[in-house]
């Protein structure tokens, strides 16, 4: 009876490892609501197999792979469509800018305005109003723009900079997976004949939209843009 313990907890223990790799790699912090129910799910599934004494240890297995190809298609249609990660991983939310409050979002985030004070006072800020910008992430955690006067002080910024220093917005996306983001474009006061233009001038026409991975557009109206590389990186310089 201990061998066969042995046995199907080594068993369900390269299992795990095999999904873990199906997966990816993820910190706990970066673990969505799904991520995570899965997770258990599985560990109790694998916990299951592993002190079975009867032979019925296929059934537990056949669960634990049939989760795993699930959390990886679900990976995969998240990579793939905007829509099915909003809908999956949710998206960021607004519970603070520019000295306002939103207390919709901070209801969608199941906080109340003690406890935003107390997280961000464990990000640093025991005064709100040195914050600009505040945003909840969807692994759970916020986000934090600091007003100019709470910005570090950079090499850069010790040379000649003005005594009231620039106050830094928020950075958005405008293309998104080959996908131009109107709304995003309308919040920021653009339209697609000024983001052509953008794009113009750093050698990209409209056919190129479909190649760029990324393009955002900060508070001062600059656009960076990444594009698509559909290639592996060989070169390992981490190990």
């Amino acid at each position: 009876m201990i061998v066969k313990i042995i046995l199907l907890s080594a068993f369900s223990f390269v299992t795990l490892f095999f999904i873990a790799k199906l997966i990816g790699n993820k910190q706990m912090s970066q673990l969505n609501v799904y991520d995570f129910i899965y997770s258990i799910t599985i560990g109790n599934i694998a916990a299951e197999m592993a002190t079975s004494l009867k032979d019925n240890w296929l059934e537990p297995f056949t669960a634990m792979l049939f989760y795993g190809c699930a959390i990886f298609l679900i990976s995969l249609i998240s990579m793939k469509s905007i829509k099915a990660r909003k809908f999956l991983s949710g998206r960021p939310l607004i519970l603070y800018e520019n000295g306002k409050l939103y207390e919709k979002n901070l209801f969608k985030a199941k906080l109340d305005i003690t406890e935003f004070q107390m997280l961000c006072r464990n990000g640093g800020y025991f005064n709100i109003a040195d914050v600009e910008t505040a945003i909840l992430e969807t692994n759970g955690k916020i986000s934090f723009l600091p007003v100019a006067a709470r910005k570090p002080l950079t090499p850069e910024a010790m040379q000649g900079l003005p005594a009231q220093p620039k106050q830094e917005k928020i950075t958005a996306n405008i293309i998104l997976d080959g996908n131009i983001l109107d709304t995003n474009l309308h919040y920021l006061g653009k339209n697609r004949i000024w983001l052509s233009e953008k794009l113009n001038t750093q050698g990209y026409s409209q056919s190129d939209i479909t190649k760029i991975s990324l393009a955002t557009c900060d508070g001062n109206g600059d656009v960076s843009i990444y594009r698509k590389i559909n290639r592996d990186e060989k070169k390992d310089l981490f190990e």
